[in-house]
């Protein structure tokens, strides 16, 4: 029994890192109504941000996050701007151009990332890093524990945003009906690049909070854009409820996958859950969510 709630404990906090990943495509898909293939390369760029300014400059990989968030802000808005934008005002028999052109800026950034740092992997090593502490005799994870903390207090403070400011409002309105939103006055070209930048911001959070604890590759990015993937998909597209589900659902698939199966199945079990909750639950959590 000690076992299983080692794992549960596992799962539920790597699960609410992994929902502040899936936040963030949530936010995108919701509002412009693509998925961004370049999430876990944007991610990427934060760890890298995030090993620079700890290696270099002395800082702590967490006070890391009040440099890494704004600058990734900063370029999910001239993606948005310069890339994304442009298309929409062109015709084309490929709707899917928006896709294709997140897919192209993710390998950009990929190829960027091993000419200036090549492929080896890194990592940063903190006092905490492999620390642990005990509760009732379950071992947590210090720098896990430490890192589901900021990630819940950011997940908090995102849905104040969305509920409690005008700017959250437009962004929710600009995500149930773009026509409807102009009509009364929003601005949706600048809604859809802000959201680009939040969901750009959020992501690099989940990077920086999970640097202490991973090793750093330029080809990192792909892994974490296919679990942004399946999150999104679990919580049901432009959910932001329905993403921390499907990432606490991830993260406990992947823990007890682990676990009972084998390390080598973790990934897999992620996998297994995505294909039955589209056989079985096409709309994923969003039937249960309203959010």
């Amino acid at each position: 029994m000690e076992v299983f709630f080692q794992t549960l404990v596992a799962g539920v906090l790597k699960g609410g890192l992994y929902a502040l990943i899936g936040i963030g495509m949530t936010l995108i898909m919701g509002v412009m109504g693509i998925i961004n293939l370049a999430h876990g390369q944007m991610m990427m760029l934060a760890m890298y941000l995030t090993y620079v300014c700890f290696h270099f400059l002395g800082l702590d990989p967490y006070l890391t996050l009040f440099v890494s968030v704004p600058c990734l802000f900063l370029i999910g808005v001239g993606v948005q701007k310069y890339t994304l934008n442009p298309l929409l005002k062109v015709e084309s028999l490929l709707p899917e151009n928006q896709v294709l052109m997140t897919v192209g800026v993710g390998m950009v950034m990929t190829e960027v990332a091993r000419f200036i740092f090549s492929s080896n992997y890194v990592s940063v090593k903190t006092s905490y890093s492999d620390a642990t502490f005990f509760i009732g005799g379950i071992s947590f994870s210090m720098a896990l524990t430490i890192a589901f903390v900021f990630a819940c207090v950011l997940t908090g403070a995102m849905f104040w945003f969305l509920l409690k400011t005008d700017l959250g409002r437009s962004i929710r309105a600009v995500a149930q009906d773009a026509e409807a939103a102009s009509l009364m006055g929003v601005n949706a070209e600048r809604i859809r690049t802000i959201t680009m930048g939040m969901g750009a911001g959020l992501v690099a959070a989940a990077g920086t909070l999970l640097l202490p604890i991973y090793y750093l590759f330029p080809d990192i990015g792909g892994p974490f854009t296919r679990k942004a993937f399946v999150i999104t998909i679990l919580g049901g597209l432009g959910s932001t409820v329905g993403a921390i589900l499907g990432g606490v659902t991830l993260g406990l698939a992947e823990a007890f996958g682990a676990t009972y199966i084998g390390m080598d199945f973790e990934d897999m079990m992620g996998l297994v859950i995505f294909i039955l909750v589209l056989l079985f639950l096409p709309g994923g959590f969003k039937r249960l969510t309203k959010v």
